[in-house]
């Protein structure tokens, strides 16, 4: 029996400030490519210019999904990035078109390939409850507690790593289970796991890395944006969110890159300059934990995004008489 092979899509992956949308924007004007993006602050409305959301021009020319769609008081999860994606997906590819999935949400991609655990739903009101007492103990004495519960889980996080300190916790109150071992059932396929992994995965991915081999021009990139971000009025976008009252700091939302330091400046922690400071370090700290983990991705094409030969360079890696026929 014939076996039917897999359609294609293409991971456009990369660091903060290297230019995956560019790129991204050539490709699908070029051939019948549709985007999605794998980027979990710009799933958020009302947060634009700090997210480096595509413009409407940009979006007139290369029309991206998943963007733009869900409160920044609502929480959204790598599952349900996971179950959206593949829906999106299956969308495009009965169009006869390429899935291209563009951007810097490592976790959204390994979970889109390889599945993830079937933890339980969040509790509201366990989460409530981790806020509470982290407002008034600090996060470094949940991680204490942790260490207690799920040592291996806290080995990994850093005493002040507030969302997944509070995740890891709330697995714990809510099942009696530690996050850990959620963690190495996925991997052993055993209960209370997807079970799967990436020969499971419906399609057959060209995975593209870019990223600008000089780490100075990416610093320079990112301190740039940043600059431009704040000129475009990034600093009153995110005082509007301030304002609204419903928001706080401790949302996944508000703890996106710059997001946090605006908010600090805005509470007062922080004066502008240092605001300005900070949110280049951590936007860069953030760049060099993209390409850690990228690095440990298989069958990855670096791509040197200034190179003027880019999608030349692009399509030679493409499959192009089995994908773009």
């Amino acid at each position: 029996m014939k076996t039917v092979s897999k359609p294609w899509c293409i991971f456009l992956m990369g660091p903060t400030a290297s230019g995956k949308t560019a790129l991204a924007v050539d490709l699908v004007q070029r051939f019948p490519m549709d985007i999605i993006s794998v980027d979990s602050a710009l799933i958020y409305k009302g947060m634009n210019i700090g997210t480096a959301k595509p413009d409407a021009e940009t979006l007139v020319k290369a029309p991206h999904r998943l963007i733009d769609f869900l409160d920044p008081s609502e929480s959204y999860s790598a599952a349900d990035f996971r179950t959206d994606a593949l829906r999106e997906m299956a969308d495009i590819t009965a169009r006869g078109r390429i899935p291209l999935l563009v951007g810097g949400t490592m976790l959204y991609f390994k979970v889109l390939r390889e599945g993830i655990a079937s933890l339980p739903s969040a509790d509201d009101a366990i989460r409530r409850q981790l806020l509470q007492e982290a407002a008034e103990q600090g996060w470094p004495s949940l991680h204490t507690e942790l260490a207690k519960v799920d040592p291996d889980s806290a080995a990994r996080l850093n005493p002040n790593d507030a969302q997944r300190i509070q995740r890891a916790l709330e697995v714990f109150r809510s099942t009696g289970i530690p996050l850990s071992e959620w963690h190495r059932r996925q991997k052993q396929g055993g209960d209370g796991t997807w079970g799967g992994n990436a020969e499971d995965f419906p399609y057959q991915s060209v995975n593209l890395a870019v990223c600008p081999q000089d780490r100075a021009v990416l610093h320079r990139r990112i301190a740039d944006r940043f600059h431009q971000m704040l000129i475009e009025g990034f600093y009153d976008e995110v005082k509007a969110l301030y304002h609204r009252g419903d928001l706080h700091s401790d949302m996944p939302s508000m703890r996106a890159v710059g997001y946090r330091q605006v908010w600090d400046c805005l509470d007062g922690k922080l004066s502008y300059a240092e605001m300005e400071e900070r949110g280049i370090i951590a936007t860069r700290q953030l760049a060099k934990r993209q390409i850690t983990w990228l690095r440990s991705w298989k069958d990855l094409h670096w791509l040197d995004s200034p190179d003027p030969k880019l999608l030349e360079k692009v399509l030679k890696i493409l499959p192009a008489d089995d994908m773009l026929s």
